[in-house]
């Protein structure tokens, strides 16, 4: 019988702690494209200023991601979790009694500020210090599990509680839901303790950031992450809204979500296992084609209730499943130690490319009262995205090659 020890128990602890925090903060943030119609006629506004707040969230998000992810590497996963959980509940009860555009704008910006802190920067981090470089993607691909498990199990539940108590008694709920985040912080604090996380300790952080914005390698990872923002952040904000537009029932919306939620429970682990066997820049490029050719697909098809669903499954399997293999790239080329704030800074760019991909959506429905064109744009990029991969270098830096 093989022995328990704190070299196997703490990551475990680490994996379970930072997928329960995704799961909650994932199927939160994935729920407000629910409260898009709602707020928008509660306000009398078009839908350009809450795709506009929307977008500042997620590039609140962005902008915190490297900050929480350098206030992680230095002052532990697990304070640096605490301080963006704190962030969201301010955010989310602000939410509660909208009056203003300001409300919302300021409210959505709070919130994604903080949800950096609990979110993939962070965590991601703190697995990557502390599990072995031989599954290292496979277990960043089950953390990323929980967070999509959470937009699975977590929206259509919203959105029934939308329904049964109103967009705004509902964000109290909410309020609640997100404490319980407090409990899980903790487990972040054991990725210190791993062996893992010490590699590198004589890199001071200005020479690694200095390294890897000389890198060619990336500079690609970090623009091909934007379009991963731009796609996932326009479906997750516009999809319901399109939807209705297409005469479906409400519900539709909220299960497209949670499907794609599920789905990606899938994609996240089946493409963490194969990144561990098989080059992540191979299957980036994959997973970015593949989305290239669904949306093309889509824009096509007939809309009904199947040919929706069907659709959100199979985006579902593509969503972020190009977040472990790029955490996965960065950690192989530079080393786990500053993974926090590498990762963050690349995930800046996610988040920008998340800004423009809702702020856009709002745009161009109210200037042409159609999605048609986003839909190409989403196209477009999914192939400029794929394309970027190719150059990529997927060998350790020769800082690290040296001490191997």
């Amino acid at each position: 019988m093989r022995k328990i020890t704190n070299e196997n128990l703490l990551p475990i602890l680490v994996i379970l702690g930072g997928g329960t925090l995704l799961f909650i903060s994932f199927g939160i943030r994935h729920s407000f494209g629910l409260y898009l119609l709602p707020i928008s006629n509660h306000l009398n506004t078009g839908r350009e200023v809450f795709g506009f707040a929307a977008a500042l969230q997620v590039l609140m998000i962005g902008i915190g991601s490297p900050i929480f992810g350098g206030l992680s590497d230095k002052y532990g996963s697990g304070k640096a979790s605490l301080l963006g959980i704190i962030l969201v509940i301010v955010g989310l009860a602000w939410m509660i009694n909208v009056q203003t555009s300001f409300d919302i704008i300021a409210s959505q910006a709070l919130f994604g500020l903080g949800g950096a802190g609990c979110g993939t920067a962070v965590v991601m981090g703190a697995v990557g210090r502390s599990v072995k470089t031989k599954n290292r993607t496979l277990a960043l691909g089950v953390v990323m599990a929980g967070g999509s498990f959470g937009q699975f199990a977590m929206v259509p539940f919203i959105g029934y509680l939308i329904e049964l108590l109103g967009w705004s008694r509902s964000l109290l709920y909410l309020c609640f839901i997100a404490a319980i985040m407090i409990l899980f912080s903790f487990a972040l604090n054991f990725s210190s303790k791993s062996e893992s996380s010490k590699a590198g300790t004589d890199q001071t952080l200005k020479e690694a950031l200095k390294e890897a914005f000389q890198s060619r390698s990336y500079n690609f990872l970090t623009l091909a992450f934007f379009v991963c923002g731009f796609h996932v952040t326009f479906v997750a904000v516009h999809l319901p809204a399109f939807i209705e537009d297409e005469q479906l029932p409400f519900w539709v919306g909220g299960w497209a979500l949670a499907l794609i939620g599920l789905f990606n429970v899938i994609g996240t682990i089946y493409f963490g296992y194969l990144g561990d066997r098989l080059s992540k820049k191979y299957l980036l490029t994959l997973l970015y084609s593949l989305r290239g050719l669904l949306f093309l697909v889509f824009i096509f098809l007939p809309k009904t209730e199947l040919t929706v669903l069907v659709f959100a499954c199979i985006l579902g399997i593509l969503w972020l499943s190009t977040v472990p293999l790029t955490s996965g790239i960065i950690t192989v080329v530079f080393g786990p130690y500053y993974m926090s704030m590498l990762y963050g800074i690349a995930f800046l760019s996610h988040q920008l490319g998340s800004f423009l991909g809702s702020w856009l959506g709002g745009r161009l429905f109210d200037t042409y009262g159609s999605y048609d064109l986003m839909w190409w744009i989403c196209v477009a990029l999914g192939f400029i995205a794929a394309a970027m991969h190719l150059p990529i270098i997927e060998k350790p830096v020769q800082r690290l090659a040296v001490k191997s």
